[in-house]
């Protein structure tokens, strides 16, 4: 398949698309510095929203549960256990004991990530009304 073969407003759209992500991810100087981590490789890209998902949807997540959200072909188990462990000591991600059993651990985003997330959202929500201004 060519670009001649696919219709005008479809090329639009996925030009869009292209330009709405780059510019509120690795294009964009003002990224606070908890989404350039998640930012700075698939894997990481891919667990933030997998895990933002999870925890929007009002999910429980534990440690296994978390970095089981992305497919084993995208990182070892040891660099799934590595991000989760150092988005935790970097802030961005809180870990707490279960009020159940006392060794499991439960994630969420911390204050800062979701804040961080949250205008993201809304920048890449308002990014084409914007560009159509």
């Amino acid at each position: 398949m060519n670009i001649t073969q696919i219709d005008e407003k479809s090329v639009k759209q996925a030009k869009s698309l292209i330009s709405r992500v780059l510019s509120t991810t690795v294009e964009n100087p003002n990224n606070p510095e908890s989404l350039n981590f998640f930012q700075a490789d698939t894997y990481r890209f891919y667990f933030l929203m997998s895990f933002m998902w999870e925890f929007l949807a009002e999910n429980e997540i534990s440690q296994e549960y978390a970095i089981s959200l992305v497919p084993k072909k995208f990182a070892s188990r040891i660099k799934r256990l590595q991000v989760l462990k150092q988005a935790v000591q970097l802030g961005f991600i809180i870990e707490r004991s279960s009020d159940v059993d006392r060794r499991r651990r439960i994630y969420a985003p911390s204050e800062v990530l979701l804040n961080d997330f949250v205008n993201y959202a809304n920048s890449t929500s308002n990014f084409d009304q914007e560009k159509a201004s």
